[in-house]
């Protein structure tokens, strides 16, 4: 009775030594897969930043417009003033210079 139950004891140490090993192949498989996904979303974020900003080499041009009407009225000794519309554009032109021309010291 108790050869059997010593055999019963072993058999199943040994399925869970088994099942763990299959889960832990699994894993080492797919470890692959999973730094492929990871290297993936870090190069797509590299990506949506665009080119870089280089402080020596990126040249700037601002165009900036303003109209506004107003009026005054003095009456009295009192002054009495109206504005009217106010309007401010901004354009901006921004070129940035070639990687290659960058110096680093």
């Amino acid at each position: 009775m108790f050869i059997r139950l010593r055999k019963r004891r072993a058999q199943s140490t040994l399925e869970y030594a088994i099942l763990i090993g299959v889960i832990v192949a699994g894993l080492v498989a797919m470890q692959v897969y999973l730094k492929r996904g990871y290297q993936g979303k870090i190069r797509e974020s590299a990506d949506s930043m665009g080119e870089q900003f280089s402080p020596g080499q990126t040249t700037y041009q601002y165009t900036t417009s303003s109209k506004t009407s107003s009026s005054e009225e003095v009456k009295d000794g009192s002054t009495k003033t109206e504005i009217g519309e106010q309007k401010s554009e901004r354009e901006t032109q921004e070129k940035l210079g070639e990687a290659s021309k960058e110096k680093w010291f």
